[in-house]
């Protein structure tokens, strides 16, 4: 005669394992930039506008996405670099879709890119990239293209979200011999 085994619906003891629930990722940091997408994804809801919505669903998507496969909880910055990376694909898009002749899937691609911008930090100024880029030569005492990797390292922290990244490396091609 067989055993027949029923599962047990009692709540475990969240003392005899840190990771029975979440609570070691929700005490990492405050976060202010997600929490704020959700709330113009509701916002939108009840304005009913369909387009800032959609946007704003691709990013949220695009960050459980990436908490889901690397299993961790997104902080600030590494969610300004995925909104910077959505810009980026948004951006050669609208290449693709204007030499493609498709004018109306550009456009609606330049929308996303507004509702996407509005997430990220106001946009430096071309003489400010410039003082970054002349500070991190002078760090690194950077003298030549071999050395423009340890210059990027010093400048992605301070530009991520704020600049396009092939300007920033244009910029800094140019600076060195």
């Amino acid at each position: 005669m067989r055993k027949k085994y029923h599962a047990r619906l009692e709540e475990p003891d969240a003392s005899t394992s840190p990771f029975l629930y979440n609570d070691h990722l929700t005490n990492m940091t405050e976060q202010t930039l997600k929490p704020r997408i959700s709330e113009a994804m509701k916002d939108a809801m009840r304005a009913k506008d369909k387009a800032r919505l959609s946007a704003i669903r691709l990013m949220l998507a695009e960050m459980k996405r990436i908490e889901v496969d690397e299993r961790i909880e997104l902080e600030d910055d590494r969610i300004l670099s995925i909104l910077d990376k959505m810009l980026k694909q948004r951006r050669e898009s609208i290449k693709q879709y204007v030499a493609g002749n498709r004018q109306d899937l550009a456009d609606v691609e330049q929308a996303e890119i507004e509702v996407i911008q509005e997430f990220l930090p106001a946009a430096l100024s071309d003489k400010e990239i410039t003082d970054i880029v002349d500070g991190a030569i002078k760090e690194s005492s950077a003298t030549s293209m071999k050395e423009m990797g340890a210059v990027m390292n010093i400048v992605r922290p301070k530009v991520m979200g704020r600049s396009d990244m092939g300007q920033v490396s244009g910029l800094v091609k140019s600076k060195l011999p």
